[in-house]
């Protein structure tokens, strides 16, 4: 959890850095393979992280194979420039974003109870 957390704050701090600091400097025909390879090594990184997540819960698998999706339109969108890829690509990650809290939300209140109040999926190790 804490790898997943601190690596997703970090793409957040590191998107703005891109965004704020390194894009203008960019060529404009150039912008989109910069976001695209930015991207492309997020996609790599989620990947392997939804693998780990098959020994975990069925909801946290459900998360991550959603992000890699997102992850994949919004690469696939900026590598070919197609705003409705991204379009998309943003669409999926809002859905990501409230199965994310559905998980937060779950793990904190089955720990804090000690038992199961908010179901997560378990899967058979």
């Amino acid at each position: 959890g804490a790898l997943a957390f601190t690596s997703y704050g970090a793409f957040w701090i590191s998107y703005y850095v891109l965004a704020k600091f390194i894009l203008p400097g960019v060529k404009p025909a150039d912008v989109p393979i910069v976001v695209g390879v930015f991207l492309l090594g997020w996609t790599l990184f989620t990947f392997y992280m939804m693998i780990t997540t098959l020994r975990i819960n069925a909801a946290l698998v459900i998360v991550f194979v959603l992000l890699e999706i997102t992850f994949v339109l919004l690469t696939i969108g900026n590598f070919q420039s197609t705003e409705n890829v991204i379009k998309i690509g943003g669409w999926v990650g809002v859905v990501v974003a409230a199965g994310a809290w559905y998980v937060s939300m779950a793990v904190v209140v089955n720990e804090t109870f000690g038992k199961t109040l908010i179901p997560t999926g378990p899967l058979t190790k």
